[in-house]
């Protein structure tokens, strides 16, 4: 599985990405503006990302519009909904608005930080990633 991490937070990242490493190649980025150049850059090569985990408050661009952005060059590539990634939004702020505008903009799975692992392999499976 490739998976790409947008955390500006150094030890969510860090955490995220140790959790993550079992199940596949991880890229990090430190903001969404990053994220969104390496998910074009991916999308370039071919070299799709079966999972993004994107933090939702980050400098530069946060996690809903780098959401949006990466959503807009699925579709304009005309990306089989299959090879789309996996959105998972993570976030230390409990904001119910925010989580359902990230779930209008195509976001499949939703963590709270700091990460409690367990919840998030559930969130894995039932996205059928693991």
């Amino acid at each position: 599985m490739r998976i790409l991490i947008a955390e500006d937070d150094y030890a969510s990242r860090k955490s995220i990405s140790r959790f993550l490493q079992k199940y596949g190649e991880v890229d990090i980025t430190v903001d969404g503006m990053e994220a969104v150049k390496a998910y074009r850059y991916a999308l370039e090569d071919e070299e799709y990302y079966d999972l993004v985990c994107l933090d939702i408050m980050m400098p530069q661009l946060d996690g809903i519009k780098a959401l949006q952005l990466i959503r807009g060059m699925e579709k304009e590539i005309g990306l089989p909904e299959e090879r789309c990634a996996k959105v998972i939004m993570t976030t230390a702020i409990n904001d119910a608005e925010q989580v359902h505008e990230a779930f209008n903009y195509g976001c499949e799975g939703y963590a709270a930080k700091p990460i409690d692992v367990e919840a998030f392999q559930k969130i894995l499976e039932k996205m059928g990633l693991v």
